[in-house]
């Protein structure tokens, strides 16, 4: 898994974003995400690509006796410890794909637009539900496969800099696509619908929500907000862990 985000440029201009400085409520999809976040009174919570620690620190704030924040960005952590330190958060320096899940030792597992670097998704899914406790809580938010399937993740222009259309290619080619985002090459890991909701019911989950990201009311007058209603980009699943 590449960190992009250990790069000094892509990190400094990923600071300037808005979900970067005002945090979750600058995020478009945080007012689908937040309700579907179960009770958090006195229960552990793992937090897979943590980021700056937002999460983490609303975990806290919903009485969360436990939460710990992975992050492979050593950049993102030190961020994190700046921004969203508390007595309850531990912080560490963690790819999701190494982190050890221990069987049983979590009640909510959360994961916030980091899934989509995973190649393997299906290894993860079966690891977060041996390290969830029985009928524990996994809800995560990654990048649409309609959004990673896009050519070259981007609209197609008119002459005047329109969108025209979100093209779509190989959408049935699960792999690597390489993109440039905050002027940077980044590579993520396209997955299908089907790869993502079969992943977790054959791992053992049961679906309780599954819900497309779109930009509040409120949001619509932010310029290019309204594109966003045009194609999704954003998919979010909350699963039970059943034993």
């Amino acid at each position: 898994m590449r960190n992009e985000y250990e790069n000094e440029a892509f990190f400094q201009q990923y600071a300037q974003m808005p979900r970067s400085q005002a945090g979750l409520s600058a995020a478009g999809e945080w007012h689908q995400l937040k309700p579907l976040f179960p009770p958090l009174e006195g229960k552990s919570v793992l937090d897979l690509g943590c980021g700056y620690g937002w999460h983490c620190k609303f975990a806290v704030e919903q009485g969360a006796r436990q939460v710990l924040g992975i992050d492979l960005s050593q950049k993102m952590i030190e961020e994190a410890k700046r921004r969203n330190s508390g007595e309850s958060i531990l912080y560490r320096v963690c790819g999701i794909d190494e982190y050890e899940y221990p069987e049983g030792v979590w009640d909510c597992v959360v994961s916030n637009l980091a899934l989509h670097y995973i190649e393997d998704l299906d290894s993860v899914f079966k690891k977060v539900h041996r390290t969830l406790k029985k009928d524990g809580i996994f809800l995560f938010n990654i990048e649409h496969p309609v959004f990673t399937a896009g050519v070259g993740q981007d609209w197609a222009y008119d002459e005047d800099g329109t969108p025209l259309y979100w093209p779509i290619d190989q959408y049935f080619m699960p792999g690597e696509r390489i993109t440039h985002f905050l002027g940077c090459e980044v590579r993520k890991q396209h997955h299908t619908l089907t790869q993502i909701l079969m992943g977790l019911l054959r791992s053992g989950f049961v679906l309780e929500a599954v819900e497309e990201a779109e930009p509040s009311a409120e949001m619509l007058d932010i310029p290019g907000m309204r594109d966003e209603l045009r194609r999704p980009m954003m998919l979010l699943v909350r699963a039970r862990a059943i034993h």
